[in-house]
């Protein structure tokens, strides 16, 4: 038995079940639950999963040209150091949690893992020298289930926050809202300190049943990308504990602001240094190059920023998410900002992605944009003054299967992401589409069944 077995064992003997997770392509959680005899089995290189769970589709369903094409050989999964910890939000704190990677049978990283293909884009910076630093703004919604009269459940936005909550508007920033819920939030940070995540404060966002996480800045992008699929996990668990659903889903109301993940990045160079600070608010020519870099393959990551059907409602006017590739000094209605603050700090914010992406392969094609931008001295043009929203030019793709098309086809996604990982997310996303498209809605009954 290994030592970080034995001492988790030893300092939980409440914990009766360990839950062991791989994040698939979707962020989702796929895994299997062990028994706290069996735990140790796992540290010992005995776990074993179908490469396959890291491709099933949103709804879980194997997507057959990937499990045909390779005989759904399996994976070894191998458990993360550091990520045994306590789930404390599980009923009477019995179960555990442990964080997966997948290799090959050979004990290669295996590049359908999105892991392993973040892994290998920060190996391409160290290798100039350079340390990537990131850090995430994690937005979410606080929901409960009505039915309806059709035997549906739709999410309800006004439960949550009954008194202190707005009938206009969602009381941005408003604290009676958090203490409202002090109980909860409590919790969550007990939770955040007891799995050692970098918690850094929570604000009340624009839609009514809207909240944000803000996430400390890391060093080390494959850490950062893992403690937000963590943080997610865990803000969920906990609001479950409360009898709510805390929700990640892109746009979940129609005439509400949807739930964003903004990145925060900088690059340190070998004497710790931050390679964008100049001394002055411009910043250096690496910044501008970084951030042509993010503009130049915007399109072609879409598909990542917005990974599910839904995310695309975000892409609408009033719903605070860009539509062009613009980038501005101090201004959140573009697309890449570069926030104002000590020189110390300069950093660009990528302002596109919805809170659905998976981390791993949102971090990997921002910062793959943003080395590709300095090695080809790229020019952002000239920086947006004023409305964003208002460009009338090279607008990203809006719906999901234009940006699948470009995802699909693009070099930059493939030397970036790598072969395999760009062949099964567009087989999974393209499974997806085909599932949407067949599906008739309420609104087109209600539109043709009669008036056609």
């Amino acid at each position: 038995m290994s030592v970080e077995v034995d001492w988790f064992l030893r300092a939980h003997p409440e914990i009766t079940t360990v839950e062991a997770l791989l994040p698939d392509c979707n962020g989702v959680m796929r895994g299997k639950w062990l028994p706290r005899p069996k735990l140790g089995k796992v540290f010992e290189g005995e776990l074993k999963l179908p490469k396959t769970a890291l491709s099933l589709d949103i709804w879980g369903r194997d997507v057959e040209e990937l499990v045909f094409s390779t005989g759904d050989a399996d994976g070894l999964c191998r458990p993360i150091e550091g990520t045994l910890l306590p789930a404390p939000w599980s009923p009477g704190g019995e179960r555990g949690q442990v964080m997966l990677a997948m290799y090959d049978l050979n004990g290669s990283p295996y590049m359908g893992d999105p892991a392993h293909v973040l892994a290998r884009v920060v190996e391409r910076f160290h290798a100039s020298g350079w340390r990537p630093v990131i850090a995430a703004e994690l937005e979410f919604s606080l929901v409960t289930l009505n039915a309806t009269g059709n035997g549906a459940t739709l999410p309800d936005h006004t439960c949550p926050v009954p008194a202190s909550g707005s009938p206009i508007g969602g009381n941005t920033y408003g604290l009676d809202v958090l203490n409202e819920h002090r109980v909860m939030m409590e919790d969550l940070r007990t939770a955040c300190e007891a799995q050692d995540l970098p918690f850094d404060g929570v604000v009340k966002e624009s839609a009514p049943s809207q909240y944000e996480v803000n996430m400390q800045h890391v060093s080390d992008p494959v850490l950062a990308a893992r403690q937000i699929i963590m943080m997610k996990r865990l803000i969920k668990g906990v609001a479950a504990k409360h009898r709510l659903i805390a929700s990640f889903m892109a746009k979940p109301f129609e005439e509400e602001a949807g739930n964003g993940m903004h990145v925060h990045c900088s690059v340190l160079d070998e004497q710790g240094l931050n390679i964008f600070d100049d001394g002055s608010d411009k910043g250096t020519p690496l910044l501008q190059n970084a951030i042509a870099g993010c503009l130049t393959y915007m399109a072609e990551s879409v598909a990542i920023f917005a990974p599910s059907y839904n995310a695309y409602r975000r892409f609408q006017k009033g719903c605070h998410a860009p539509t062009y590739p613009s980038w501005g000094y101090e201004n959140r209605t573009v697309a890449v900002r570069v926030p104002a603050g000590s020189p110390t700090a300069r950093r660009l914010e990528h302002r596109v992605a919805g809170a659905d992406t998976n981390p791993y392969l949102l971090f990997a094609v921002i910062l793959s944009g943003m080395l590709e931008g300095i090695r080809e001295n790229l020019s952002p043009g000239d920086p947006i003054s004023g409305d964003g929203y208002a460009q009338e030019e090279a607008a990203l793709p809006v719906y999901m299967p234009d940006a699948v098309q470009l995802f699909s086809e693009s070099d930059f996604i493939r030397n970036s992401l790598g072969e395999e990982l760009q062949r099964i997310y567009t087989l999974t996303k393209s499974q997806e589409i085909a599932e949407f498209r067949r599906r008739i809605t309420d609104l087109e009954y209600l539109t043709y069944l009669e008036r056609l």
